[in-house]
């Protein structure tokens, strides 16, 4: 077994794999997850405030800026967590694998980080795509395992944290001639231990191949020149084979397969950014060719997630007796669609921006929400219940926090971009607020009620 575990290490190793390698990777991966965390808890808590939070409804791009670096954040870990675990890989084979009570908190760390990480990417990113077939609810996994990832991933790093330390820059990596310097005994005993034991064998390998090509031609003719390499694709291959493992010991040849494997894992992140955030920042909308939504398709020029027949809402929507009802301590004032036409209309340019990464802003034109409560003598400093003629769904009823309810630019929505709502953007009236995340922009309006 043991001899399996170091044949499968010594088969897996590379240039690239190495402490440096996993420091960097590490670095940048740490970063992402950070970025990850805090716009996750930005979002999480927009949704799920805590008493007494209030959120900025300044500038009015915050949640859409954060919401998608998050997003885009998370498609970057994708290749830089390959990237990472090609770099660590021959660490798997360590043998024996619990050396120090100390390996078994490191052992388990990481364990737990690699496959709450797996599972939050992959979740996140089928999530991207609204497709969710799994059994537990997304948005209250999404969240634990969050936290499960970076108290993993600081256990991790403290564990680590000497080699860390040792390989944090590059100039104390290498030795003048670009040769990877090996960790001592002291920082990495598994390494070391892994490096004499190769460097043995190799030469031991040399020594024999020596000796018995010797005695072979001694045997035909004394005076027999060196066999020639095999040609061919064979000889090739067989060459490319024999030669795997001196790119380890030549300076050269493992300065460029570094910086090979550092431009496609660079090359590889940069492309899936580009290629996706799009969907969440306009400037690199052309490039969006992975994201499920696109700027400017769909109803109003403008995407949508939800249909109204998926809501279930196409009769009581285009019902001419709905009403808007606005309730104050329980006494409810009826506003109809010509009611709310009668107001003095504001527009206002204000970004949907969705959990799932997507937004866009929009010409909105409607209701000044702070009107409509005035004219039903309700106050603007208290928290609102909104509900819509959704029904189902977890977003049917929702809670707006004052700070929106008295920002003038929060609208009772009845235009989009020129053009009356489109049933599937929320006709006859919607909710849309500044800062907020789309899923509590409320479509298909029903009741706004005052909280005490």
């Amino acid at each position: 077994m043991r001899r399996l575990l170091y044949e499968a290490r010594r088969a897996a190793s590379s240039p690239n794999r190495n402490a440096r390698s996993a420091t960097v990777f590490g670095r940048l991966l740490g970063a992402a997850f950070v970025i990850c965390l805090l716009t996750g808890l930005y979002s999480h808590f927009l949704q799920e405030p805590l008493d007494g939070m209030r959120f900025p409804t300044s500038p009015v791009w915050l949640y859409q800026v954060s919401q998608g670096v998050h997003i885009t954040a998370g498609i970057a870990c994708i290749p830089l967590l390959l990237a990472k675990l090609h770099s660590v890989f021959p660490q798997l084979f360590q043998h024996p694998p619990i050396k120090h009570p100390v390996d078994v908190l490191e052992r388990a760390s990481i364990a737990l980080f690699v496959a709450a990480t797996i599972l939050q990417l992959v979740t996140g990113l089928l999530n991207t795509y609204q497709y969710y077939p799994w059994p537990f609810p997304f948005k209250q996994v999404h969240f634990a395992l969050s936290f499960v990832i970076i108290g993993s991933l600081a256990v991790h790093i403290a564990v680590k944290l000497p080699l860390i330390t040792r390989y944090w820059r590059a100039r104390d990596s290498y030795d003048a001639e670009g040769r990877f310097v090996e960790p001592s005994a002291e920082l990495d005993e598994a390494r070391a231990a892994f490096v004499a034991e190769s460097e043995a064998t190799a030469e031991l390998a040399r020594f024999r191949a020596v000796r018995d090509a010797d005695g072979t031609r001694r045997d035909r003719d004394p005076h027999a020149a060196p066999p020639a390499p095999a040609r061919g694709l064979t000889g090739r291959v067989t060459r490319w084979i024999d030669s795997a493992h001196e790119v380890d010991r030549e300076p050269d040849r493992a300065r460029v397969s570094r910086r090979g494997f550092f431009t496609a894992a660079g090359v590889a992140t940069g492309g899936v950014v580009a290629l996706t955030a799009g969907q969440s920042f306009a400037p690199l909308s052309p490039l969006n060719a992975f994201a499920p939504r696109q700027r400017g398709l769909g109803p109003n020029d403008l995407p949508i997630n939800r249909t109204a027949a998926a809501a279930q809402v196409l009769e009581t929507a285009m019902d001419p007796d709905w009403r808007l009802d606005v309730v104050v301590g329980g006494v409810a004032t009826s506003f109809t669609l010509d009611t709310l036409r009668g107001f003095d209309r504001a527009d206002e340019r204000l970004p949907i921006a969705c959990v799932e990464g997507w937004s866009q802003t929009g010409a909105w034109r409607g209701v000044r929400l702070v009107d409509l409560l005035a004219a039903a003598g309700a106050p603007t400093d208290h928290r609102l219940r909104l509900t819509s003629l959704e029904k189902k769904g977890g977003y049917r009823v929702t809670e707006m926090g004052p700070e929106y309810a008295s920002d003038p630019r929060t609208l009772v929505a009845l235009e989009l971009n020129g053009e009356p709502l489109s049933i599937d953007h929320g006709y006859p009236a919607r909710m849309i607020a500044p800062g907020r995340p789309g899923v509590l922009q409320t479509k298909w309006l029903s009741s706004i009620e005052v909280l005490s």
